[in-house]
């Protein structure tokens, strides 16, 4: 069994956290991969260098969830599955605490779950050429420029317009996502099993404000009317912000492809418990 460790490197002792893990999987007869710029790694471990995931049998994230967000993109392409390591702060997707990872050859070597996490297909299109493409885990916001006038937004399912709305900003995120921006939003927490793309206002201009659930089936898109000197962007996975013009159409696909996400311990609703939950019943 091969399994490739990458890590966050602006996570202070997360270089030191990934070795460990490799000295764990090299004692179980597992062979730990890293790739080949960290020669340090591969000298104090002595793991195969790879160039690419292609081979592994797993792929180990260290970080947070954002570093899931980055290589869960990756191990969905080639279809491995993906154990995160929580070494950020809440940790949603990486499901192992730092001071479990004594487990882990452990918990590769069973039958734990593994989820099937829907992803989507992201296009800008700008005069009928796309000049964005993305695949996207957590979400795409669509947002107002800092100080500028608020924008109206129009969101389509299939062929049917289904509402305008000025706000500061739109979500559109998975089932994945429904815990992240939109959950912050006031979006309700959707189980990651299902199939289907939320769309939650950001601070709207108006007395009416529900999240709306569409079908992963359908084709969501989203346009723009400025006003004045409005301007947007839209993100995707908390990414580099692109320029959402006025006639500019944001379309949304369900991906071909699935993250297939290794859950440990009580599961996606025993994390919702412990690190949503937990902290007001403690600080009750």
């Amino acid at each position: 069994m091969k399994v490739l460790i990458v890590f966050n490197m602006g996570k202070t002792g997360a270089a030191t956290q990934s070795r460990k893990i490799a000295q764990f999987l090299k004692a179980a007869g597992i062979t730990p991969c890293i790739f080949g710029e960290n020669t340090l790694f591969v000298e104090k471990v002595g793991a195969e260098v790879v160039e690419s995931p292609e081979g592994c049998d797993y792929i180990i994230t260290v970080g947070g969830d954002g570093t899931i967000l980055r290589w869960g993109k990756v191990a969905a392409e080639y279809g491995i599955p993906l154990l995160g390591v929580n070494f950020g702060r809440l940790g949603f997707m990486a499901t192992v605490e730092a001071e479990d990872i004594w487990k882990i050859p452990d918990i590769l070597n069973s039958n734990h779950p593994v989820t099937p996490r829907m992803m989507l297909d992201c296009k800008l299109i700008r005069d009928g050429e796309v000049i964005f493409s993305e695949q996207v885990l957590n979400d795409v916001t669509i947002s107002r420029s800092s100080r500028s006038r608020l924008p109206e937004y129009m969101i389509y399912c299939g062929d049917s317009e289904v509402t305008r709305v000025r706000a500061d900003g739109i979500i559109l995120s998975t089932p994945t996502g429904s815990t992240a921006y939109s959950l912050s939003a006031g979006g309700p927490i959707i189980s990651p099993d299902m199939e289907c793309i939320e769309f939650t206002a950001l601070c709207p201009h108006t007395l009416f404000n529900r999240t709306m659930i569409f079908s992963a089936k359908q084709k969501v898109t989203a346009r723009v009317c400025h006003y004045g000197d409005s301007t947007a962007t839209i993100s995707a996975d908390g990414g580099m912000a692109v320029p959402f013009l006025e006639g500019d159409v944001l379309q949304l696909t369900r991906y071909e492809k699935d993250l297939l996400l290794i859950e440990t311990g009580e599961g996606f609703y025993g994390v919702i418990h412990n690190k949503l939950l937990t902290p007001i019943k403690d600080g009750e």
